[in-house]
């Protein structure tokens, strides 16, 4: 391929058009007014100076990717392209007319490509005459960094065509991942369903948005959180996606827009294009958050009562650990086995650290009761368990609550301080204080299954395993969709072999037993792969 043409000069458009501009193909960048495409310009002229300026481009090098690209007004200016592919937005009957007239106007021979991240290709291709020749190349959001294109073929495109674009694809330094056509490919299959769990933890009260983002930040390791994410993609986009998937996919309850999303898209709260979606930000287009008073920030971490003394119980790791990370912040500790409690009468604060069992932290919440001054706060570290379960065995529910400590051994580690029903803010103002004492950062949630971090990376696990189940793309390549095209430092099978399958089951089952929703279920092959004592990418496997 010489020359390709971009329809469409938006922030995608603009990004893909100078991606080939960079690897030394010509480009006929289109647009349907003047005004669209003089900001198209401006869009890939802001880009290419901000590479250069971090020395990611030299001045030379912008002017002659510059002098690759022709700026036109309307599809005429393709009839020799190779190839062209369309950035418009994401509706299925403005598509179709662009690929019906694209197959009039380009040459016999030229592929057709969509930059769609949900919609069916399939039901794009048909409106053509050539649809062996048409194609899905889905970049990621920015084109010119994002390494991945997902390549989506249809049942009808043709080897030739696939293969056309698979060498293009390298030769733009790109991964290319080659899928069918279904509803949301990898990338967006796996990430929505995420952020529109999310939506629903704030829509409920569960958590704040700062707390959700803080909690996927500092406890998954992901680059942003979910609610910063889906205002720098867009609540309209967001939207018209998971209405997209969950019309194509099967109708999962999981991909229906929560109710709060399309309240904010009705308002025109879009996100940073807008200039305020979850958060505030100073203009339209901006990244930096301004405080709107709409949701209240996640409360300091003072108040409280006074905590000194600390009681860990337990024997051997996690206790010794815990036990550590206290006494290095200075506070008098004592770390005692279940079966030697008389030491601890005086403790502000007991912190268990026995068998994720019921039985027996409802037993030990039973003695401590009887052991403990009135005003001591309990907190278990359970990460499976109700807390109020554990909570009502005490004699004063109202001071326990759960202390989840995400990679205790890190500095700024998060901690999920988990609140039930019985809680008394007191206790929770005083545990905050104690994580920050800690040196750690604590987010405030409610009393369920996964509390904020496992509740939303686990099924997003779980979706991952249905997919290889089904046979739509390799771990490999499902790892690439993520880390390549979605920035997360780890792929779902490099993560779940991390983690363990077995803990990955255990806590899914938890939270299908709690919500009962289908798309919660464990993916048969998860169990079997538990089931024989294997990961993922187990050697043995082979």
């Amino acid at each position: 391929m010489d020359t390709v043409g971009v329809v469409g000069l938006g922030t995608m458009g603009a990004g893909i058009a100078e991606v080939f501009a960079r690897s030394g193909l010509r480009v006929v960048a289109v647009e349907i007014t003047a005004e669209a495409l003089d900001r198209g310009r401006a869009t890939l002229a802001r880009s290419t100076d901000r590479a250069v300026a971090r020395g990611r481009l030299s001045a030379a090098d912008r002017d002659a990717l510059v002098e690759r690209i022709t700026f036109a007004v309307g599809l005429p200016a393709l009839t020799e392209v190779d190839l062209v592919i369309e950035a418009v937005p994401e509706r299925l009957d403005l598509k179709r007319r662009l690929f019906a007239e694209l197959d009039r106007i380009c040459r016999p021979g030229a592929i057709l490509a969509s930059n769609t991240s949900s919609l069916s290709v399939t039901e794009i291709a048909v409106a053509t005459g050539r649809p062996d020749r048409v194609i899905g190349m889905h970049f990621f959001n920015p084109a010119p960094v994002m390494k991945l294109v997902e390549v989506v073929r249809t049942v009808t495109t043709s080897a030739e065509a696939v293969g056309a674009v698979q060498a293009l694809c390298a030769r733009l330094g790109k991964v290319g991942v080659t899928i069918a056509d279904r509803a949301g490919f990898v990338a967006n299959a796996l990430l929505f369903g995420y952020l529109n769990q999310a939506v629903a933890m704030v829509e409920s009260g569960y958590a704040t948005r700062e707390e959700i983002d803080t909690a996927m930040r500092l406890g998954a390791g992901l680059p942003m959180g979910p609610l910063t994410l889906l205002d720098l993609i867009g609540l309209d986009t967001a939207y018209e996606i998971l209405e997209t998937m969950y019309r194509r996919g099967g109708r999962d309850r999981r991909h229906a827009p929560v109710p709060l999303l399309r309240q904010m898209v009705t308002a025109g709260l879009l996100g940073r294009k807008s200039g305020q979606g979850f958060y505030a930000y100073e203009r339209p287009g901006s990244a930096t958050v301004v405080p709107d008073g709409r949701t209240p920030a996640a409360a300091p971490a003072d108040g409280g009562r006074p905590v000194r003394r600390i009681g860990i119980v337990g024997t051997g790791d996690p206790a010794d650990r815990l036990g550590d990370l206290f006494g290095q912040a200075g506070y008098d500790v004592l770390v005692t086995p279940p079966e030697q409690l008389g030491g601890l009468a005086d403790a502000d604060l007991v912190v268990e650290a026995v068998a994720d069992e019921l039985a027996v932290k409802r037993a030990l919440f039973a003695e401590l009761a009887e052991v403990c001054k009135p005003e001591v706060l309990l907190a278990t570290t359970t990460g499976t368990l109700p807390v109020i379960d554990v909570a009502m065995a005490a004699r004063q529910p109202a001071e326990v609550v759960g202390l989840h400590l995400l990679d205790p051994t890190r500095a700024g580690a998060l901690v999920e301080i988990v609140r039930t029903v019985r809680t008394s803010a007191e206790a929770v103002a005083t545990a905050r204080t104690v994580c920050a004492g800690l040196g750690r950062t604590g987010v405030v949630c409610g009393d369920r299954a996964g509390f904020v971090v496992n509740a939303l990376l686990f099924p997003y696990l779980n979706d991952a395993v249905r997919m290889l189940e089904a046979s739509y793309a390799s771990a490999d390549d499902i790892d690439h969709a993520m880390t390549l095209g979605c920035g997360y430092p780890a792929g779902p099978f490099d993560v779940l072999d991390a983690v363990g399958p077995a803990v990955v089951l255990r806590i899914q089952r938890a939270l299908y037993r709690e919500s009962r929703e289908p798309g919660l279920a464990p993916a048969p092959l998860l169990e079997q792969l538990v089931t024989a004592g294997r990961r993922f990418r187990d050697p043995a496997a082979d």
